[in-house]
């Protein structure tokens, strides 16, 4: 899949069908419209997405944007996975807002891009102020050789699929019917970082995990995970949180790899199949935070598991 950062450096070889969204989630609504365009597939024509590095609401109302279900990477990894031959992904700015809805389809879809077809959901909206929407762009569009297909939004459980509500059932720890939406697991990626050391002289060393701000993190408590890291899946009980028995002022992610005892300092590790143990609570002191510990690792291990985890390495905290 080729990406193409700047349309000002894209200069068309061949028509292309296209569809354009945020995709944040790239869920299962998301790839019902890439799998009806990919179908249409014909010889001469390729199949590409334009979405946006950023959310456009981070743009428009800065620090106000929602948290993404995936980061930059993520969603490229995962439209890569959908078949496209090209990828559009665009730094949604000022030049972008300010697009009035007939130059996007003229200048942009037409003319720089050379489309043929455009499948959306039938929420599309474009241009400056988002006027434009599916009825326009059809009409101004079919004259000029460009069909416009409008895509129902999918719907499970009576109520549409969207990012918006994958994002609340996250914020619920309603983990299962998220991964359900999504069409795979939601998964917190990053970089294992140096913490206090408290950790290890608990006798539970964690490694603290360095999130990108952007993405979205399940609310302060402590979970059941599966950790993902070196190519191995291994059982984990994460914390999330400020720390309260010891003052902490800021949320951090700690993650306890059960049976793991190496030090993985700078190493990328990702959290999956999240399960809900107990909110933050504030002890009185360490003595009491180590047996609810105790009895964290114990209710982890009692679980269903769905990983077969080999006694192992990885103290990073």
């Amino acid at each position: 899949m080729r990406i193409v950062r700047s349309l000002d450096e894209y200069r068309a070889d061949a028509d292309i069908m296209l569809t354009i969204g945020v995709f944040d989630g790239v869920h299962i609504g998301h790839r019902a419209v890439l799998d009806r365009l990919a179908a249409q597939r014909k010889p001469g024509l390729i199949v590409g997405a334009l979405t946006f590095v950023q959310h456009p609401q981070e743009f428009l109302h800065p620090g106000e944007g929602p948290k993404v279900l995936t980061t930059v990477d993520e969603k490229i990894n995962l439209l890569d996975s959908c078949g496209l031959d090209v990828l559009f992904l665009l730094t949604f700015d000022e030049r972008i807002q300010r697009l009035a809805p007939e130059t996007f389809l003229d200048d942009v879809l037409l003319r720089r891009l050379r489309t043929r077809r455009i499948v959306v959901g039938e929420n599309w909206r474009f241009g400056k102020e988002r006027a434009g929407d599916v009825a326009f762009a059809s009409s101004f569009l079919k004259p000029k050789g460009c069909s416009v297909e409008s895509a129902d939004l999918l719907e499970s459980g009576g109520e549409k699929v969207s990012s918006s509500r994958i994002r609340e059932l996250i914020s619920s720890r309603r983990f299962a019917e998220a991964d359900e939406l999504l069409g795979s697991a939601y998964t917190l990626r990053g970089v294992v970082s140096g913490g206090e050391g408290r950790g290890h002289l608990l006798g539970f060393p964690t490694a603290n995990l360095s999130t990108a701000p952007e993405k979205l993190v399940p609310p302060p408590g402590v979970y059941g995970a599966t950790a993902r890291h070196d190519g191995a899946d291994r059982e984990a009980v994460v914390s999330i949180g400020d720390k309260p028995t010891f003052g902490g002022a800021h949320n951090v992610v700690e993650v306890y790899v059960l049976d793991f005892r190496r030090s993985i300092y700078g190493e990328q590790m990702g959290l999956r199949e999240w399960n809900f143990v107990r909110d933050q609570v504030r002890y009185d002191g360490p003595a009491q935070l180590i047996e609810q510990m105790r009895r964290d690792v114990a209710a982890v291990r009692d679980r269903d598991r769905r990983v077969t985890v080999p006694p192992q390495a990885a103290r990073a905290d």
